[in-house]
């Protein structure tokens, strides 16, 4: 071995191994920061959350450890920010995320340490993994204070209330669409509450499936719900549909608020109400008095046969006869133009019957789709009636 072999060894011991750049306090900082809200807040109440890391040092990759958060749900405001600032003088890359936590159960709850993994440039261009971490941020939570109905701690809510085309210019037989749309600010829309029953006693009201969604803002997610029903009035052709009232917690007031949405009429315009069946001709007196004469006659002799028969019995024969109520119900309401109401008593033919054959089940379906679909139209009732009525099964006897 000659003497630079050995020179070479030596200074190759007396170096040893290379060693990662020294970190120096200042050159990386990770930061979380609850921002401006109240001291103690209730259970559910959004609590904004930035998390921001300070590098002075060149980073190769990095990895975020989000902790567990127990006690919490949690919702990440978009996604990451990087940016490249001058602070102190130095060049400094600037990381920023921003969460909305809702505390779920009231005391002392944490908010765990962050732990961001680098892997910085160390000397002669090689990688060293290094981690830091965030303090650990205790808050006190509040219980919910006693209300009367859903728990709802909002930021901002807006109520908008929407017609598919005016409810009180309806055509005969004709439903409109509601929609109502709830949109709050600083809650996620698991937590909004759930769709509201619409009634009125004078319309028929079908309710749709409800949709949530969620928009992520600078101050916090923004909850949207759709609530629709598809209304009809009743006969008679006019229907109130009742005020629907809910109650939130105003979080920047700090105090408990109420919406209403109101009343709304439900009507068929005066243009489209069916004619009044027009008045029996003029006839001879003497003509007028022979038919009564055998009306009387017939109503005396149908009266002598069902005076000795049961119900059920009874029933058969006014069936017979065409004369049975559910049948003059489901003829009235086709000559009135009374959708619904045709509706009504094509169930209660169904009910007393054995049941319907494939043919009924089709025209009970059209009808069910021209009133409720999601485009409702004027369904063809004389069509309907010839077509259900000839479907049926033979009658329940225990019906």
């Amino acid at each position: 071995m000659n003497g630079l072999t050995t020179l070479l060894i030596l200074l190759a011991l007396l170096a040893g191994p290379l060693r990662a750049q020294d970190v120096q306090p200042g050159d990386l900082t990770l930061t979380l920061t609850i921002e401006d809200g109240p001291d103690v807040p209730y259970v559910g109440e959004m609590v904004l959350v930035t998390l921001e890391g300070r590098f002075r040092l060149p980073i190769i990759r990095e990895a975020m450890i989000q902790p567990d958060l127990e006690g919490f749900s949690w919702m990440q405001l978009g996604t990451d920010y990087w940016s490249d600032q001058r602070i102190d003088g130095y060049p400094v890359k600037v990381f920023r995320r921003r969460m909305a936590l809702f505390p779920e159960r009231a005391g002392a709850l944490t908010i765990g340490a962050f732990t961001h993994r680098l892997t910085l440039l160390g000397p002669h261009n090689k990688w060293v993994e290094h981690d830091i971490a965030s303090d650990p941020l205790d808050i006190e939570v509040a219980p919910p204070p006693p209300v009367d109905g859903w728990w709802l701690p909002v930021r901002q809510l807006r109520v908008a209330d929407e017609w598919s085309n005016a409810p009180d210019q309806l055509g005969a037989g004709e439903g409109v669409l509601r929609v109502i749309r709830v949109e709050a600010l600083g809650i996620s829309p698991d937590l909004l509450p759930p769709m509201p029953e619409m009634t009125s006693p004078g319309a028929v009201i079908f309710p749709h499936p409800e949709k949530r969604l969620v928009d992520l803002s600078a101050q916090g997610p923004v909850a949207v719900a759709f609530w629709r029903w598809t209304v009809m009035p009743q006969t008679p052709p006019s229907a109130i549909i009742e005020p629907i009232t809910f109650r939130f917690f105003d979080t920047v007031a700090r105090q408990m608020r109420s919406v209403t949405i109101s009343p709304q009429r439900v009507a068929v315009s005066d243009a489209d109400m069916p004619d009044p069946d027009p008045p029996p001709p003029p006839g001879p007196a003497r003509t007028g008095l022979r038919l009564g004469a055998l009306a009387a006659g017939l109503l005396a002799g149908l009266g002598a046969l069902l005076a000795g028969r049961g119900a059920g019995r009874r029933d058969e024969v006014l069936w017979a006869l065409g004369l049975h109520p559910d049948q003059r119900a489901l003829s009235r309401a086709v000559r009135m133009g009374d959708a619904p109401g045709c509706w009504r008593a094509a169930q209660a033919l169904g009910r007393a019957h054995d049941g319907l054959n494939e043919d009924g089940r089709k025209a009970l379906d059209r009808l069910e789709q021209d009133l409720f679909g999601t485009s409702p139209k004027t369904p063809d009732l004389a069509a309907f009636r010839r077509s259900f009525l000839g479907a049926l099964g033979p009658r329940n006897p225990f019906s």
